[in-house]
């Protein structure tokens, strides 16, 4: 896929994002932030300068996939679109909308596209069931008796925040673009575990909005996942004959090992010392763990690899649900 193909697929992402129109100042930036970075990983590609023709909506449906020749590039735009539109829950009556268009557009028939919109809603599902809701009677983040914190409890919470953060970059080393879709819920599931050890019952949307604050989005989050397999040619072949190579770059997963190691060390501090850490300094956690974590994710490189050398979809299913 040539520089070209792939301004072209980034830009079709871009607008999936945008499809709901209800992207709050908040996505927004981040998104934003997301083209920045992935900027000087695009070659001559201006993704700073896309994000606000796409925003702006100074490109068209037509433009982006008329550099799409092959089949196998429309088909992968059009996969990209789904898990984009999926990444924070179900297609909205808008993305479906802006996806049946971008079908059209692409010429892809329903023998194409269903069996990829039935994956996404899959992965929707289970991004949805990862976190039960609270129990009856009981408030979001409400405190619930815990036992009290040993040096043993201790360490075996470290242990399973880093197991977390090796399964997720293993995941975006594998080709298949859904793999990306797992890492969100497993990343909701830890920050759940880590809340209840502490005695926080948490539900989906108290999760989210802490994710949210420290600027790990849930749409733009998949966006960079995707744009980094995208442009270190990581992902595989679409449409049912899915690439088995596994990507070797130490940079494709330092972002998703990165995050998940230090948003499970934010939650760590942020439930084990009852919920009194500000916005502000949430954000700044979280910002000033990313740096180390990632230095981390280089000591762990073979350990990811061998990790996503043994994964297979019935696993990453049953891991995300718990089983």
């Amino acid at each position: 896929m040539n520089a070209d193909q792939q301004k072209a697929v980034l830009t079709i992402a871009l607008m999936a994002a945008f499809a709901d129109g209800a992207n709050d100042e908040q996505e927004r930036e981040q998104i934003r932030g997301i083209a920045e970075s992935l900027s000087g990983e695009a070659g001559g590609t201006d993704l700073r300068g896309l994000y606000q023709q796409v925003l702006l909506k100074r490109v068209s449906l037509d433009d982006a996939v008329a550099a799409l020749g092959e089949p196998t590039h429309r088909q992968l735009a059009y996969e990209m679109a789904v898990c984009v539109c999926d990444a924070d829950g179900h297609t909205s009556p808008a993305e479906r909308a802006f996806l049946d268009a971008l079908a059209a557009a692409l010429g892809l028939g329903r023998a194409v596209t269903a069996p990829v919109d039935q994956q996404g809603e899959e992965m929707a599902d289970l991004i949805d069931a990862a976190a039960p809701m609270a129990p009856a009677g009981a408030t979001a983040g409400q405190e619930v008796p815990r036992a009290a914190s040993n040096p043993a409890a201790d360490a075996e919470m470290d242990r399973s925040i880093l197991n977390y953060a090796i399964l997720n970059g293993a995941l975006e080393l594998l080709p298949q673009s859904w793999a990306s879709m797992a890492i969100i819920p497993l990343q909701i599931k830890m920050v759940y575990g880590i809340g209840k050890t502490y005695g926080h019952e948490l539900d989906q949307g108290h999760i989210r909005e802490l994710l949210a604050t420290m600027g790990v989005g849930l749409t733009s989050q998949y966006l960079e996942q995707f744009g980094r397999k995208l442009l270190g040619g990581l992902l595989g072949k679409v449409g049912g004959g899915l690439g088995r190579q596994l990507g070797k770059s130490a940079t494709s997963v330092a972002f998703s090992f990165a995050t998940t190691y230090a948003l499970g060390q934010v939650a760590r501090r942020y439930y084990g010392g009852g919920r009194q850490m500000s916005t502000e300094l949430l954000r700044d956690t979280f910002q000033n763990l990313l740096g180390p974590a990632k230095e981390m994710q280089a000591r762990y490189l073979p350990q990811i690899q061998e990790r996503a050398g043994s994964l297979d979809a019935g696993q990453i299913m049953s891991m995300v649900r718990g089983r």
